[in-house]
């Protein structure tokens, strides 16, 4: 079975052949039961196509939006006058879209550059809260030439209200108080009548300007917002582009006319079929591909956080190809059988220095000469889920003809759609995460007893 989405530029395609009887035996699917889970999620896609018809789900909409866009664009070209470096602070949600569309300009990958990247401001996260980190960086920093970017849409994170309260303060100290207005940005959900939001309090205090974080989208399935899009206008990207490739897929969605005509809503059937008709308990997400490592990283929170709810879910894990064939491939080949693997491949063919015949002939290599790095990592990316379906293990594989915003756009919200999706065929809410809320409680209580 092959699915996909083809518009304009935009292209890859799912195949789901790797998870059924078909392909890999008695481990995999039946056509039957495939069929069967299918039919099931059909009601839960047309709801999805009411919810974009209502406005229900504003994920959806925010796909034609334009307003937020240019109001980003202002607000960074403003921010970032005379500046070397951007600093993005925010947890979770708030930071791994942005680090995702981020790496897709080369950040985080040493001596990756798009052309014109060198003559940007450096971009940093730190979505972790660490007391060495956090005051190494402010100490190294040259807060004249710093700015901030601050991210939370309650206004209330505890890790992302220390970040930037420990941020002013070094700026206080370093004799800049006057320029706290020019160096910090925030986003943060719109003043609310009889709601407390700390974060706009305390930048409003200091004249810092804000943006408004969409009420309706937040978190794990915010990227599409101001909230990812800020880290790509940082890196040069083009955030209307990414916005249409995430269109395409809203565009699928209205146009399909039964659950198999559109890849997230197969993509969801066959995660939760495995689940519940093979007890498939890991679903690891492995892209071939070092700027798509975040993407993983990503797709993690948005699997767990969504899903992990009423014993039910499965357990998300990422993985790099080729990399991670020399550590985990062993399990998910020869281990439990209840992993099920997503392999993301970028065509690769002809990329990259040409491996020399003789090098390689002396180092015992000869099967590598004449070949580009780009041809071995695509064969190794075509010949992994080949051997996980020789050995019955459920394999997916996803296919980008050219990496750009267009497709990254896509691929999210392929991604955030078959999550939803999944979450409504298992029964829970996708969009809550009631269980962390005590940790928050408590972790409140211990401060508040040592104060």
């Amino acid at each position: 079975m092959q699915d996909g989405h083809r518009h304009d530029e935009i292209s890859f395609r799912q195949s789901i052949d790797g998870c059924l009887e078909g392909a890999i035996g008695e481990h995999g699917l039946a056509s039957s039961k495939h069929a069967a889970w299918l039919d099931r999620i059909a009601p839960h896609v047309e709801a999805l196509k009411d919810d974009y018809r209502t406005g229900k789900l504003p994920l959806l909409r925010i796909v034609e939006d334009e307003r937020d866009i240019a109001d980003a664009v202002a607000a960074y070209a403003k921010l970032s006058e005379g500046a070397k470096t951007i600093v993005f602070f925010g947890t979770g949600g708030s930071s791994l879209g942005g680090e995702l569309f981020a790496q897709l300009a080369g950040w985080n990958i040493a001596g990756v550059a798009l052309p014109g990247q060198r003559n940007r401001p450096r971009t940093r996260f730190y979505a972790n809260l660490d007391g060495g980190t956090l005051q190494s960086v402010l100490q190294s920093l040259d807060l004249a030439t710093t700015r901030f970017i601050v991210t939370s849409k309650s206004g209330g994170t505890a890790e992302t209200l220390a970040q930037a309260i420990a941020a002013l303060t070094a700026v206080k100290d370093a004799g800049l108080e006057a320029e706290i207005p020019k160096l910090f940005l925030g986003i943060t959900e719109p003043d609310k009548p009889g709601k407390a939001n700390g974060l706009r309090t305390l930048f409003s205090k200091f004249n810092i300007p804000l943006l408004e974080h969409h009420t309706g989208i937040g978190g794990r399935f915010s990227c599409l917002t101001n909230v990812g899009l800020m880290p790509a206008i940082a890196r040069g990207l083009d955030p209307r582009a990414i916005r249409a490739g995430a269109k395409s897929v809203v565009d699928a969605l209205l146009a399909s006319n039964q659950p198999q005509d559109f890849a997230p809503a197969v993509g969801a059937a066959t995660a939760v079929a495995l689940s519940k008709e093979k007890s498939i308990k890991t679903l690891v997400m492995m892209p071939y591909n070092d700027r798509l490592g975040r993407l993983a990283a990503w797709f993690v929170q948005l699997w767990a956080e969504s899903l992990g709810k009423g014993g039910e879910g499965t357990t998300p894990l990422g993985a790099l190809g080729p990399l991670d064939q020399h550590s985990q491939l062993q399990l998910f080949m020869d281990g439990p059988r209840d992993h099920y693997l997503t392999v993301v491949r970028v065509a690769s063919e002809g990329v990259g220095p040409r491996i020399d015949s003789e090098l390689a002939k002396i180092a015992g290599a000869d099967m590598l000469g004449g070949h580009t790095v780009g041809d071995i990592v695509s064969a190794q990316s075509h010949a992994v889920p080949e051997a996980l379906a020789r050995a019955g293990r459920p394999v997916r594989t996803i296919d980008i003809a050219k990496l750009d915003e267009k497709t990254i756009g896509a691929i999210v919200m392929h991604f955030m759609i078959e999550t939803i999706l999944a979450g409504r065929l298992l029964g829970v809410d996708p969009f809550d995460q009631p269980a962390v809320e005590l940790a928050k409680i408590l972790t409140k209580e211990r401060l508040a007893k040592g104060a």
